[in-house]
């Protein structure tokens, strides 16, 4: 879908509210139709997928003229999303985050015609950030080598699973430079194509609720990186700047899959209210708790660059909430089900599995905690 196959109403208005109802006709409709195949058979909704980017949901967070610089919007949308699939609402903010590692990087080559690529929907991208996440947490060491050559980086190494690849897909990446005696030195952060030359995408084993999402192991062979693909070098700094952003984003998917799971137990309370009542963390108490961390997350929003280490913290913990209410409110939506809920069928047992995944993806809440605390005590007054 491109802007000129819009429904008419979006064509002259492209307000926030618009779009966000553009988005839930989307969400509702066409993606509902094969939330079971992209759970269950491993269909990837690449036509779903493009016709959110053509309504500008995967890219509202980006500047002119990508997008309308709009965090807020993009988290909504992404919220909207989740609470129907939250396997395509991850894929969301896989090209989300893509998107921004390019306009970040401020390279003409990325920041350009590939951009706008890109939050057309005319090409799609993930991010292969995971290991280098948990490498600046010191949980594993970095995967991906670069080796410097003349006009660029050769890159040698493996990446177990990175999301939303595919033929003419491309993500974001990172590798450790290494010297001449094989010394890490610093680290490079580039766009990776997946049909460039030296790139291999492996089948993954199959995932519980993430079959649909384009999940690959990335082997990478002597592949050839040159200024047009550099996003950042050294990548640190580059990475303290969006750090906050990076991490913010993912609350979309938590919000969504908490909020489909409450609406689960309301869908039930009529015919079984009278013995639900007995359940703890009942719907009106989660959406409760589920408005104020919305709030919470929209309030950050406002400031995603926020450079200081207390706005981190603040970002990691919001995060956190949102993994361990996923996990409540899913929980407890099946309960409020009862045997309806544990069909393989119900979006109930889907929406279970969808908070796992909430709850491990990185940055997992192990992580998250273990960040936390160590953010916290480098802040703490001696």
């Amino acid at each position: 879908m491109h802007p000129a196959d819009l429904p008419r109403d979006l064509a002259v208005d492209n307000s926030p509210d618009a779009v966000l109802a553009a988005v839930r006709a989307i969400a509702r409709g066409p993606l509902a139709e094969v939330v079971e195949a992209i759970d269950r058979e491993g269909h990837y909704p690449r036509q779903e997928l493009q016709q959110l980017a053509a309504l500008g949901a995967m890219s509202a967070h980006l500047n002119a003229p990508a997008g309308r610089g709009d965090f807020a919007l993009a988290l909504r949308a992404m919220a909207e999303v989740s609470q129907v699939c939250g396997a395509t609402g991850f894929m969301m903010w896989c090209q989300a985050v893509c998107g921004l590692y390019m306009q970040a990087s401020g390279n003409p080559a990325l920041a350009g015609e590939a951009l706008l690529a890109l939050a057309r929907g005319d090409v799609l991208g993930g991010t292969a950030m995971s290991n280098p996440m948990k490498s600046y947490a010191q949980i594993e060491g970095l995967l991906l080598k670069a080796t410097p050559v003349d006009g660029g980086y050769r890159i040698n190494g493996n990446l177990p699973w990175v999301s939303n690849l595919g033929p003419g897909h491309v993500c974001g990446a990172l590798a450790g430079v290494v010297d001449e005696q094989g010394q890490l030195v610093r680290e490079v952060m580039f766009l990776l194509r997946c049909d460039g030359d030296g790139v291999e995408l492996r089948e993954c084993p199959s995932f519980s609720a993430m079959e649909g999402t384009g999940t690959y192991a990335l082997r990478l062979k002597d592949h050839f990186i040159g200024a047009g693909e550099i996003m950042a070098d050294p990548a640190k700094p580059f990475i303290a700047r969006i750090r906050s952003a990076f991490v913010m984003l993912q609350c979309g998917m938590a919000v969504g899959v908490v909020q489909g799971a409450i609406d689960s137990m309301w869908a039930v309370e009529d015919q079984l209210g009278h013995v639900n009542q007995f359940l703890e963390d009942r719907p009106a108490a989660l959406q409760a708790e589920l408005d104020t961390l919305t709030a919470r997350v929209m309030k950050l929003a406002e400031t995603p660059f926020d450079p200081s280490v207390d706005f981190f913290i603040d970002v990691l913990d919001a995060r956190a909430h949102g993994a361990e209410l996923s996990l409540r409110a899913a929980q407890s939506a099946l309960l409020h089900q009862g045997a309806r809920g544990y069909l393989m069928s119900s979006e109930v047992q889907r929406r279970v599995r969808e908070s796992h995944f909430v709850a491990i993806v990185t940055p997992a809440i192990k992580h998250l905690r273990k960040e936390i605390a160590r953010l916290s005590a480098e802040v703490m007054p001696a």
